[in-house]
C-alpha cells in the first residue's frame, strides 16, 4: 500500500525522533572526549565484503541480507552492519599509512530480513565504533569504558558487562575438533541449519536459537577451556584491566557473537531479563579477509539505536525534554507581517525558540494555538503596536504581562 510503511521500518517524528537525536548527540559528545572521528560509509557495498568479512556461514549472510543485482549486473548489498564498510574505508583510502591507532565511530542506517520485533527491526540504526591497529586488551579496555559511561549517561540501569575468549585460528582448531566431536554425538537432534554449519564453523551452532540445539550446546565445550598461551594471557590481562578500573563484569563462555570476524575478546550488555543492548569484539583477521596484504588487529562494537530507545521505555527512563517554544508572537493584520517576522528572525538568531502564525488565524484562534503548542509567553503584534512602539508580553503560565517596546522584545529575552 502507498500509504503504509515497509514492515520492519519505522517512521521518526516527535518524541522518538527528539530521543533519538539526544541518543546520537551524546554519541558523538562522548566520541569526541576518547578522539575518535565519525565516518560516513556507503548505505550499499559489494556483496562479496559481506560474505568474506561476515562470513558466509553466519545467519546474516545466510538469510538476513538485501541482495539484488544492480543496472551494471553486480550484486550489491544493504550493509547489514556497520563494521565490515568501516575496515573496507580505513584500506581503501590508506589511513593505516597515518600514525596508528585509527579510532572510527559512525551512526549508520542498517538492514537485515528478519522478524521484527521490540527494539529490532529490518531497518534500524547502529551506533559503532571500531579501534584498529591495537593488539591490546586496553583497547578493549577503552571501547567498554565508552559503553559503560553512555549507558550511565544516558540513565539504564539494568545493564552488566558479559564477556568470553573465542579464541584465535590456533587454539580455534583444537577447539573445533573437540566441540565437532561432541556434535556429532547428539547429531540427530540437532536442527537441519546446525547439521549444516557444524561441518563448515562448528561455532556457529553455539549461536543458533533453536531451543533443542541451544539445550545441545549447554553441555559442549567450552572455548576458553583451549586457549593457547597468547589468547589466554590476552583474556587475563584484559579481566585484570577490568578489576582494576572497578568495571564489574562476568564470564559468559555462550558469548560467541554472530558473524564470523571475530577473535579472540567478545562482550556483550545483558540486561536483567537477558536481552543484549550492545555488543562487540575484538576482530584480528577483518583486515587480512578484506585485504590479504595487510595484517592488522582491531575491536569493535555495535549499540542498535532503537533497542536503546525500547530499553530506555522499558525502564521508564525520561531522557531531557524538548526545549519549550519560549515565545509565540502573533500577528494582527497584513501590515505588520514584516515587523513581526523581523523579531522572530531576531530572536531565533540567538538561539530562542520562537515560533508565530502562518495561517492568517484570528488573536483568539492564534492564542489558544499558542496554549496547544505550550509556549511558555505569546506577544501580539498589529498595527497599533507598532504605531505606539508598545507590546504586552504575556506569561502564559501565571498570566502576568509585561509591556516593553518592539526593540526591548530582543533584549528581554536575552537576560
Amino acid at each position: 500500500m502507498i500509504t503504509q510503511r515497509p514492515k520492519g521500518t519505522q517512521d521518526w517524528f516527535g518524541s522518538n525522533m527528539y530521543k533519538r537525536t539526544k541518543i546520537e548527540e551524546l554519541a558523538r559528545e562522548l566520541c569526541k572526549v576518547y578522539n575518535i572521528k565519525e565516518i560516513i560509509t556507503p548505505v550499499f557495498e559489494h556483496t562479496v565484503l559481506f560474505q568474506r568479512g561476515v562470513g558466509e556461514t553466519t545467519d546474516v549472510v545466510q538469510k538476513e541480507m538485501y541482495t539484488f543485482m544492480d543496472k551494471g549486473d553486480r550484486s550489491v548489498t544493504l550493509k547489514p552492519e556497520g563494521t565490515a564498510g568501516a575496515i573496507r574505508a580505513y584500506l581503501e583510502n590508506n589511513l593505516y599509512a597515518e600514525s596508528q591507532p585509527t579510532k572510527l565511530f559512525y551512526v549508520t542506517p542498517a538492514f537485515r530480513y528478519e522478524q521484527p520485533q521490540s527494539g529490532r527491526l529490518r531497518q534500524h540504526h547502529q551506533f559503532g565504533v571500531e579501534f584498529v591497529g591495537s593488539k591490546s586488551p586496553l583497547a578493549e579496555v577503552e571501547l567498554i569504558t565508552l559503553i559503560t559511561t553512555f549507558i550511565s549517561k544516558i540513565g539504564l540501569r539494568n545493564a552488566k558487562l558479559h564477556i568470553n575468549s573465542i579464541g584465535c585460528g590456533n587454539c580455534r582448531k583444537t577447539y573445533n575438533e573437540a566441540l565437532l566431536a561432541y556434535l556429532k554425538k547428539h547429531e540427530e537432534k540437532l536442527c537441519p541449519t546446525c547439521k549444516e554449519r557444524m561441518q563448515k564453523n562448528p561455532l556457529r551452532v553455539l549461536d543458533c536459537k533453536v531451543p533443542t540445539c541451544k539445550e545441545i550446546v549447554k553441555e559442549a565445550p567450552r572455548t576458553i577451556e583451549y586457549l593457547d598461551e597468547e589468547c589466554k594471557n590476552h583474556f587475563e590481562e584484559l579481566q585484570s584491566l577490568l578489576t582494576e578500573l572497578n568495571i564489574p563484569f562476568e564470564i559468559d563462555t555462550g558469548i560467541v557473537r554472530g558473524l564470523d570476524y571475530y577473535t579472540k575478546t567478545v562482550f556483550e550488555f545483558v540486561n536483567e531479563e537477558g536481552f543484549t543492548l550492545c555488543g562487540g569484539g575484538r576482530y584480528d583477521n577483518l583486515v587480512h579477509e578484506i585485504d590479504e596484504k595487510q595484517d592488522i588487529p582491531s575491536v569493535g562494537f555495535g549499540m542498535g539505536i532503537e533497542r536503546i530507545i525500547y530499553f530506555l521505555e522499558k525502564e521508564q527512563v525520561e531522557l531531557e525534554t524538548e526545549p519549550p517554544i519560549q515565545l509565540y508572537v502573533g500577528i494582527l493584520g497584513t501590515e505588520a507581517k514584516a515587523a513581526a517576522y523581523k523579531i522572530v528572525n531576531q530572536l531565533r538568531n540567538d538561539g530562542i525558540v520562537v515560533e508565530t502564525d502562518y495561517m492568517d488565524r484570528s488573536v483568539k484562534a492564534q492564542m489558544k494555538y499558542a496554549n496547544k503548542i505550550g509556549a511558555k509567553n505569546t506577544v501580539i503584534i498589529g498595527a497599533d503596536e507598532i504605531a505606539n512602539n508598545k507590546v504586552k508580553i504575556k506569561n502564559m503560565d501565571n498570566g502576568e504581562q509585561t509591556e516593553v517596546t518592539l526593540n526591548e522584545i530582543v533584549s528581554h529575552y536575552k537576560k
